[in-house]
C-alpha cells in the first residue's frame, strides 16, 4: 500500500507543477471560451487544467514501470500503452471541445474509438462474479466494454460544471476503489498485491489532488472536457480491470454479499453522475432535443435553485459520494453485514437531510415572516393612532397660540 501512496505522490506533484505552467499558457495566449448561458462562473477561466493531468499520469505510469513492485502489470504492457494511447486520444479532443466547442457527434465518435481501442487490446468484460456467470461471446464482451466505458465518460463529464466537483468526487471515489482493488488482490493472488486497477485509481487521485487546488472555488483553471474525460475513462478501466478478477468460489459461500460488491462498487462511486446522465437524456429525449444537448438542469443547478451555495452544493456530492462508496466497502470488511447496512442507512440519511435543508430553512423563513406579519398588524395600528393622535394634538396646540387675524379697511374713493 505504501508504493500506491508513492504513485499518488508522484502523479499529484507532477500535476501540480504542470497546473502552474498551463495556467500561465492560458491566460497569456487567452485560451479560453467565452462564458456560456449554462455556466456558473462569470469571468472568462482557461479550461485546460485536463492537459496537466494527463501529463502527470503519464509520468506516473513512466515511474511504476520502472518500479520492480509493479512487474505483474507491464509483464503485459500491451494494456497499458492502449490506456495511455486512449488517454492521449480523448485529451486532444476535449482541449479541441473545450477551445472550439466541437459536435456531440465528434465528440462521441471520439469516445467510441478509444473505448475501442482499450477494449480491442485486452481490459474487457469477460466475466462477472456472480454465480460465475461469463461472457462467451468476444463480440458481445467487446460492445458491453465500449458501451460501459462511453457511458462513464458522458456521465462524469456532466455532473462537470460546480468549481472542485469532478476533482473531489473522482478523489473520494477512487480513492475507496483503490482500497478496496487491494483488499481484493490479497484476497485473491496473495503472492502479488499489485494490479492494473490499483495502479489506475491510484494515478487518477494523485492527479485529482494535483489538480483541485486551482480548481476550488473560486476556480483559477477547469480541467474541462479534457479532464472530465480522462477521468471518466480511467475511471471506467479501472473498474472493468478488476471486476474479471473475482471467482465466488474464492469468496466462499458465507460471504455472498461480497461476491456483488465489484458490481456494486463501480455503480456506488458513480452513482451521482449516472443519475445526472440519465436524468438529463430522459429530459432531453422527452423535450425531442439531442441527448447531448446542453441546458441547466443538471443536479448541481438544481441544488443551487434550492438555496445551496456554491461550496455547500459542491460538499453535497462529495457527501453522498462518501457514504454511497464507503458504506458498500464496508460490506466487504464488516463482519456482520447489518452493522456495515446501519451505518448506510444513517448516512444516507444524513445525506438526504443536508441535501433538502434549504428548502426546510426556506418554509422556516417564509413561515417566520408570515407569522411576524400577523403579530405586527395590531402593534402597526396602535402605533398609527397614535401617530394621528399626536398629530392632531400639535395641530390644535398650533392654532390656538397663532395671533387673530386683522384686517385693513379699505379706504373708500
Amino acid at each position: 500500500m505504501v508504493t500506491l501512496a508513492v504513485m499518488v505522490v508522484v502523479t499529484a506533484v507532477v500535476t501540480f507543477g504542470l497546473s502552474f505552467v498551463v495556467l500561465r499558457i492560458g491566460l497569456k495566449y487567452k485560451l479560453y471560451p467565452a462564458i456560456r448561458d449554462r455556466d456558473v462562473h462569470t469571468r472568462p477561466t482557461p479550461r485546460l487544467g485536463g492537459v496537466a493531468m494527463f501529463c502527470g499520469v503519464l509520468v506516473a505510469m513512466l515511474v511504476a514501470w520502472q518500479l520492480p513492485f509493479f512487474h505483474v502489470v507491464f509483464a503485459n504492457p500491451t494494456p497499458v500503452i492502449a490506456i495511455l494511447g486512449a488517454a492521449f486520444i480523448t485529451v486532444l479532443v476535449g482541449v479541441a471541445d473545450d477551445l472550439w466547442d466541437l459536435d456531440w457527434m465528434i465528440k462521441l465518435a471520439a469516445q467510441i474509438l478509444v473505448a475501442g481501442l482499450v477494449a480491442w487490446q485486452g481490459v474487457q468484460i469477460l466475466s462477472l462474479p456472480i454465480g460465475g456467470l461469463t461472457v462467451t461471446s468476444p463480440y458481445i464482451s467487446l460492445i458491453i466494454t465500449i458501451l460501459a466505458i462511453v457511458l462513464v465518460m458522458n456521465a462524469v463529464n456532466f455532473i462537470d460544471g460546480l468549481d472542485g466537483l469532478v476533482a473531489g468526487v473522482a478523489i473520494i471515489a477512487n480513492g475507496v476503489f483503490l482500497v478496496y482493488s487491494y483488499l481484493l488482490a490479497r484476497l485473491t493472488s496473495p503472492s502479488n498485491y499489485f494490479n492494473l486497477a490499483s495502479l489506475i485509481a491510484a494515478v487518477v487521485v494523485g492527479a485529482c489532488v494535483g489538480f483541485l487546488p486551482f480548481n476550488w472555488h473560486r476556480a483559477r483553471m477547469f480541467m474541462g472536457d479534457a479532464g472530465s474525460m480522462l477521468v471518466g475513462l480511467l475511471m471506467a478501466t479501472s473498474a472493468i480491470a478488476v471486476t474479471g478478477q473475482v471467482d465466488p468460489a474464492e469468496l466462499g459461500r458465507s460471504q455472498l454479499l461480497p461476491a456483488f460488491v465489484p458490481i456494486l462498487l463501480p455503480f456506488a462511486i458513480l452513482l451521482l453522475p449516472l443519475t445526472d446522465f440519465a436524468l438529463a437524456v430522459i429530459r432531453r429525449l422527452a423535450a425531442g432535443k439531442s441527448p447531448f444537448s446542453a441546458d441547466r438542469l443538471h443536479l448541481h443547478h438544481r441544488l443551487l435553485d434550492m438555496g445551496h451555495g456554491h461550496v455547500m452544493a459542491v460538499l453535497v456530492f462529495y457527501a453522498w459520494t462518501a457514504v454511497v462508496s464507503v458504506g458498500l466497502l464496508l460490506f466487504f470488511v464488516i463482519k456482520p453485514a447489518w452493522i456495515a447496512a446501519l451505518i448506510l442507512v444513517i448516512g444516507i440519511a444524513g445525506c438526504v437531510f443536508l441535501t433538502f435543508f434549504p428548502l426546510g430553512q426556506r418554509e422556516f423563513e417564509q413561515a417566520a415572516i408570515a407569522s411576524w406579519r400577523v403579530l405586527r398588524k395590531p402593534v402597526d395600528a396602535v402605533y398609527t393612532a397614535s401617530v394621528r393622535m399626536t398629530r392632531g394634538r400639535r395641530s390644535d396646540s398650533t392654532k390656538s397660540a397663532r395671533p387673530p387675524h386683522t384686517t385693513r379697511k379699505r379706504n373708500s374713493s
